[in-house]
């Protein structure tokens, strides 16, 4: 689990995303996902809510969530639907 602190996100094995470092960036201006490279970590964020959460990926995640999104993993469609017993 990852602490927010005044401008830093801290992962016990990740490390210290520094956000004070971060310049967020999107696909489009004013977009709803915005990314930032600080040192060897890269940042997640909602565009349209700068103060939530930020999700915090090492070169390795990154890679494989990029590779995972072209391959149309994340596709809503493509999702399985939650099974009854874990639908809230």
């Amino acid at each position: 689990m990852s602490e927010r602190s005044e401008g830093a996100t801290t992962h016990p094995i990740k490390g210290t995303f520094d956000l004070s470092r971060a310049e967020w960036r999107s696909a489009v201006s004013g977009g709803d996902i915005e990314v930032a490279f600080v040192d060897d970590l890269i940042g997640m964020r909602n565009g349209q809510d700068p103060g939530s959460p930020v999700l915090v990926f090492t070169p390795g995640e990154w890679e494989a969530f990029l590779a995972g999104a072209k391959d149309g993993e994340f596709d809503p469609s493509e999702l399985d639907e939650p099974s009854e017993a874990t639908a809230g």
